[in-house]
């Protein structure tokens, strides 16, 4: 029996458990930096549960719909929503999401572990070219409004693909190519998230790739800090905090490096 088969009808304390740890620090990190909580969710599901990749990122795209709303509404209590543009990327990111599910199941596991790992270290290196500032406003034109919808669909596809809710792709990207403040981009990203998160997991289930259980215990127990973490965000030094998030990207990026080398010496041994 593989190890997704045993993590879709093993319902242990412990499993339990261990998923609303994983939620909780999900949903903390979620509001923290207006992301989804898959690059949480994922590696955790991976490393701790025996999830294949593939589970994984189903059962992470799930569990990030309730997770993202909460997330909205801390931050719209600020102010901290641009709700148009969220708009325009969910709209772009829900056709992306559908590619991406499509091309999950056709991609090989260990391809995807590298895939993310090279996806973190990309983002480690946004984190630090972006410099973030707040009491910026931003306009809506027919130009950044065709670019939305361009980065909208990248998104969806890297969502559905990797098991992301998008916002560790479109908040960099916010700050850096269309001068957002931090804050307006990750309440921004949250909201995004929601259609995005919806449309791949419809895709999931329909592939039966996503450990409903699993993602329904996560998914609440991000929803208990997601509100921290956005309160968080108001307080801490953006700097400070893509330092903190760069960090840990890189401790999860060596872990799932390791494993991806592991499968790749496993699989040489075979032959």
């Amino acid at each position: 029996m593989s190890a997704s088969t045993v993590a879709r009808v093993t319902r242990s304390p412990r499993f339990l458990f261990a998923c609303a740890g994983i939620g909780l620090l999900a949903g903390l990190l979620s509001g923290l930096f207006g992301v989804g909580g898959g690059t949480v969710i994922v590696p955790m599901l991976v490393l701790l549960l025996g999830f294949d990749q593939r589970l994984a990122a189903g059962t992470s795209l799930a569990a990030i719909v309730p997770t993202a709303a909460v997330g909205v509404v801390s931050y719209a209590v600020h102010d901290s929503v641009a709700w148009i543009p969220a708009l325009i990327l969910a709209a772009g990111a829900v056709v992306g999401a559908q590619i991406g599910t499509w091309l999950l199941p056709r991609v090989s596991q260990n391809a995807l572990r590298w895939g993310f790992v090279v996806f973190l270290a990309v983002v480690i290196v946004m984190l630090f070219v972006v410099i973030p500032s707040r009491g910026e406003a931003f306009t809506v034109t027919w130009l950044n409004g065709g670019l939305l919808a361009v980065t909208g669909v990248i998104t969806g596809v890297v969502s559905g693909l990797i098991g992301v809710g998008g916002g560790i792709v479109v908040v960099p990207v916010l700050m850096l190519l269309f001068g957002m403040s931090d804050l307006l981009a990750k309440g921004t990203s949250l909201l995004m998230m929601i259609p995005t998160a919806i449309s791949g997991t419809a895709g999931n289930l329909k592939r039966r790739n996503v450990d409903l259980v699993a993602a329904i215990v996560v998914g609440v127990a991000a929803c208990c800090t997601t509100a921290l973490g956005a309160w968080l965000a108001t307080l801490v030094d953006p700097l400070a905090g893509n330092i903190l998030f760069a960090a840990y990207l890189v401790f999860i990026g060596v872990q799932m490096a390791r494993k991806a080398l592991g499968a790749r010496r496993i699989a040489r041994a075979a032959r």
